[in-house]
């Protein structure tokens, strides 16, 4: 499973527990488990391969730290995002978002340029052109606002 794979299984998962409320690692062992995940092979390419070490924990990670601070992500999402209520941005758009920025304040192993990327990428696989250009928009007026510390 390579990264890109793991980072689109984690939006699975984190857009999820949005209508399900339940904790993060619940969300990830009973989606993860090998009976569930075979069933889902059948309708994505994501679920064709189980994650293993390194993107395990990658899952684990930002599956757990997206969820916990929801609120702060939110709040950068609703600063950046003029003229929208954040209530109002699609739950899939928010929840790549809130990953993408998680990425960018907490991995040290994601440069700012791929997290917004990859968020744009997933944005227009499921949400179509326009959405990928709204989630651009606001993750690049994010990044331009970081020190260049901050953008790694």
């Amino acid at each position: 499973m390579t990264r890109g794979d793991a980072r689109e299984l984690a939006v699975h998962l984190i857009y999820s527990q949005t209508f399900t409320g339940d904790e993060p690692e619940q969300v990830v062992a009973d989606r993860l488990q090998k009976h569930y995940y075979a069933l889902l092979a059948a309708e994505n390419d994501v679920y064709s391969q189980r994650p293993k070490g390194a993107q395990r924990a990658y899952i684990d990670t930002v599956v757990s730290g997206v969820i916990n601070r929801m609120d702060t992500l939110n709040e950068v999402i609703q600063q950046f995002s003029i003229g929208w209520d954040v209530t109002r941005i699609s739950r899939l758009a928010r929840t790549i978002m809130q990953l993408a920025i998680y990425e960018i304040q907490f991995a040290e192993d994601v440069p700012t340029g791929v997290a917004v990327s990859e968020a744009v990428r997933l944005a227009k696989k499921y949400d179509g052109s326009d959405t990928g250009a709204f989630v651009n928009g606001i993750l690049g007026a994010y990044a331009r606002s970081l020190t260049p510390e901050e953008a790694k």
